[in-house]
């Protein structure tokens, strides 16, 4: 057996980056919800003002279960409240400094309104606090991305979090 993580967090704030250089040192199947859902077409519709697909929810839920249940997986997606809580042994939330976070999602040329919106979802924590509502708040851990020291700092904690883990749950 072996841990599953989740990702959560706003855009930006460096969830791929985070969950794919993971994967490559730790050996974990890495899966972005985003890349899933486009490549299985996992969609409920379109939001024209935020310029993005709407996901289905239940339709990723049911992809992903096999995978989930064999274990040894990174989920990366800026939501959590919609998968089964059973499936994760820990969540990491990253955060980032408003000001960097708005020079990020600016280079990725989101219009003013998403823009906008993400930099106040991140001010008031929402995801954040939207985890911590649907999961226990002891598996939640709140990590910085601020800067590129930062990376190296939450991979070096999160693998000795899976390594612990492993010692564990090792039979």
């Amino acid at each position: 057996m072996e841990a599953c993580s989740r990702r959560p967090g706003t855009p930006g704030v460096g969830k791929t980056m985070l969950g794919q250089e993971l994967a490559s040192r730790s050996g974990l199947k890495y899966i972005n919800v985003g890349d899933l859902t486009r490549e299985g077409q996992l969609y409920d519709g379109y939001d024209e003002e935020y310029d993005c697909p709407i996901l289905d929810e239940d339709r990723v839920v049911d992809d992903l279960e096999n995978q989930m249940n064999e274990g040894g997986v990174i989920v990366d997606y800026h939501g959590c409240d919609f998968f089964p809580e059973c499936w994760f042994h820990t969540i990491f939330v990253l955060k980032t400094d408003n000001t960097v976070l708005y020079k990020r999602l600016e280079t990725r040329g989101y219009n003013e309104k998403k823009l906008n919106d993400n930099i106040q979802c991140e001010i008031f924590q929402v995801l954040y606090q939207e985890v911590l509502s649907s999961c226990k708040e002891e598996i939640v851990h709140q990590l910085p991305s601020d800067k590129p020291e930062d990376l190296e700092d939450n991979i070096d904690q999160i693998l000795k979090w899976i390594e612990q883990w492993v010692k564990d749950h090792s039979s």
